[in-house]
């Protein structure tokens, strides 16, 4: 359980040191390889949903770790991943306001959400087929 929180607290760490830095095209990050920077540039928006499917993975297993009894309620499991989710992109986005190279970017915003939503039905579909495994086997 404790490594579900820390692995939540890098991931939400990285998001916000990569939309508050003040270059936002990652020339400057040159301990990421150059394909990523390059990948990075040419899509811009989309760079923005890939850490945020982790962020909704790691939600729902750390809520599926901590809370049995949300399970129970499916439609508040999954409310409560997204409004985290969606506080964690808007103050990424509007922590931008204050960082004169910065633009935010209401896309972002969008692409953010979607991620998270992709990340927590991946945790979803990930559990069905173990499901469906262990079941026959």
């Amino acid at each position: 359980m404790s490594i579900v929180i820390v692995f939540l607290l890098v991931c939400i760490g990285s998001i916000f040191y990569y939309s508050w830095i003040h270059n936002p095209g990652l020339e400057t990050e040159t301990y990421l390889p150059l394909w990523i920077r390059k990948w990075s540039n040419e899509y811009y928006n989309l760079r923005t949903a890939i850490p945020f499917v982790i962020l909704g993975y790691l939600l729902e297993v750390w809520q599926g770790l901590s809370n049995t009894a949300a399970r129970a309620n499916r439609f508040a499991f999954r409310l409560k991943t997204v409004i985290i989710i969606a506080v964690v992109v808007c103050l990424a986005e509007g922590g931008q306001f204050f960082i004169a190279t910065r633009q935010p970017d209401f896309r972002d915003v969008f692409f953010g959400i979607s991620g998270g939503v992709l990340g927590y039905l991946m945790y979803h579909l990930i559990q069905k087929i173990n499901f469906l495994f262990s079941k026959n086997a």
